[in-house]
């Protein structure tokens, strides 16, 4: 029996985003069933990790894809009339940089449920404090969580989305400069508000991140960035 070559195999190019988003969505799945094994006295824990690996996952895509990325501390420098007055610390979950800027601050979350209010609030107190418009974004696993039927030993979901509070930040406070979801719901493709600022994590690896890393950054001489342990 013979293997065909890899040059004789045809690729569908178009299914690459579908197969992208999905391979991201069953690897880190895949992690968090396997740490539902803990006991039950350390789930905390294991939600701690889960999170930690998809903010790992995430960097280390990017980095094979060629993009300068990091986790860590910002100390944002606080600007009064063109001058810096002082510098308080920020932790972020991804940073990207290009030709020594700052380009771009990521939030990596496995869920928005009890998040997303400090996302938007993040992007507006760091733009405000340093009078720059650096593009945050934020990336999550999905929006759900099991939920109990009237049938014995049997689960359903709900969805964990606020919709009433990223429509209102959205409007009111600012927009996030990219959202995106491995695991999308329904309604934020059918909500004309929604769909607008919300997108499958492929358009953010295939497209949306060669964009934002050429707006204008940060110049690294002016925030310092003390990269957390992995």
């Amino acid at each position: 029996m013979t293997f065909p070559s890899l040059l004789s195999i045809s690729i569908n190019f178009e299914t690459l985003p579908e197969i992208l988003t999905r391979s991201i969505y069953t690897i880190q799945q895949s992690i968090g069933a396997a740490l539902d094994a803990l006991p039950a006295g350390r789930s905390n824990q294991a939600r701690k990790i889960n999170g930690d690996l998809f903010e790992r996952l995430i960097q280390e895509l990017l980095k094979a894809i060629g993009v300068t990325c990091d986790t860590g501390t910002v100390q944002v420098p606080v600007y009064l009339g063109g001058e810096v007055q002082f510098k308080m610390n920020y932790q972020h979950d991804l940073l990207l940089y290009n030709e020594n800027e700052l380009k771009v601050i990521g939030s990596v979350k496995t869920s928005s449920k009890d998040r997303i209010d400090k996302i938007f609030m993040d992007k507006f107190l760091y733009n405000k404090l340093t009078e720059t418009a650096i593009p945050h974004i934020a990336i999550f696993l999905n929006d759900v969580q099991r939920k109990n039927t009237k049938r014995e030993n049997s689960y359903g979901i709900n969805s964990t989305f606020l919709t009433g509070h990223f429509k209102a930040f959205t409007i009111k406070l600012n927009p996030l400069d990219g959202v995106y979801y491995c695991d999308i719901r329904p309604n934020m493709q059918k909500d004309n508000l929604l769909k607008q600022h919300i997108r499958t994590i492929d358009h953010f690896f295939c497209t949306d991140v060669w964009e934002l890393i050429e707006r204008e950054g940060l110049p690294l001489e002016k925030v310092e960035v003390t990269e957390d342990e992995q």
